[in-house]
């Protein structure tokens, strides 16, 4: 099998473009979200990654046997609205975040699709950067890490969560559930009574602004720490907690691939260690 290379994402190249691109795919997750029906763990308000870019997936539109898709669409450059044999692309040239509102709600509702979403949280009217270079790098990095985080997923026994894009922090994310119950947590919450471990990548954020690889732990195992990760990875214990390797110390490096998989799998296997799974 080629080796898979990992495209580097210096942020001074596309930090503008970056938070266009996560405010876009904030205004597709609402979306997704009202016309999706509910998910385990809110799996229906996030986005998944296609060779075009961003997809909220096909979604049922209410009253009808029919569905829609709305597609962030890295390649051609546009947002495209879809229903049956319609198509509708919304060129992405600098769109402020309302007039992007306004043109996909218009085109879904021309089509007989009325999402129920909050418009002033998209009323935003300054206009934005794109540049169409910079959203191609990001789609090469995102496309390569989704298939790496898919071919993860196939190792890991259990349950785990899809390969998702959660708009809110614009993070590429993967959870892996032990099927152990957390103690003292009510069985039905379904947000914090499984153990899980989430492998996840953002592109960077207040924190920590250059894009970086994060492996957490719920509920986080102070003895976790004291496992060995291979390098890059380090343990992070500030602000949150996690395993931490910094995206461009991996990126055009060879055998950076399965180096992620080596930390991502050394991890997991000490987290299951601590948790008898």
């Amino acid at each position: 099998m080629p080796e898979i290379a990992l495209p580097p994402l210096p942020l001074a190249d596309w930090r503008e473009t970056r938070d266009t691109l996560h405010a876009y795919s904030q205004l597709l997750g609402k979306i997704r979200r009202a016309l999706t029906p509910p998910q385990p763990h809110w799996w229906h308000a996030s986005l998944r990654v296609t060779p075009e870019g961003l997809t909220t997936t096909a979604m049922p539109i209410p009253g009808t046997e029919a569905v829609c898709e709305v597609v962030l669409n890295l390649r051609r450059h546009c947002v495209t609205v879809a229903r049956g044999d319609y198509a509708r692309d919304i060129p992405l040239s600098g769109h402020s975040l309302r007039r992007l509102r306004d043109e996909v709600l218009d085109a879904l509702n021309k089509r007989g699709v009325q999402p129920d979403i909050d418009k002033e949280a998209f009323g935003d009217p300054t206009p934005r950067i794109y540049d169409p270079a910079a959203a191609e790098r990001y789609l090469r990095v995102i496309t390569v890490l989704d298939r790496l985080w898919k071919q993860f997923k196939a190792e890991l026994p259990g349950d785990t969560s899809p390969v998702q894009i959660w708009p809110h922090h614009f993070d590429l994310s993967l959870v892996w559930f032990t099927g152990n119950k957390v103690p003292g947590v009510d069985p039905e919450d379904e947000e914090y009574a499984d153990e899980q471990m989430a492998f996840g990548f953002s592109t960077g954020d207040e924190g920590i602004p250059d894009a970086y690889v994060y492996i957490t732990a719920y509920p986080w195992p102070d003895a976790l720490a004291q496992a060995q990760l291979p390098q890059p990875a380090r343990w992070h214990l500030a602000s949150w907690k996690g395993g931490l390797i910094f995206y461009n110390e991996l990126a055009g490096r060879p055998g950076a691939a399965d180096r992620l998989l080596t930390i991502f799998r050394a991890a997991q296997q000490a987290f299951a260690a601590l948790r008898n799974t």
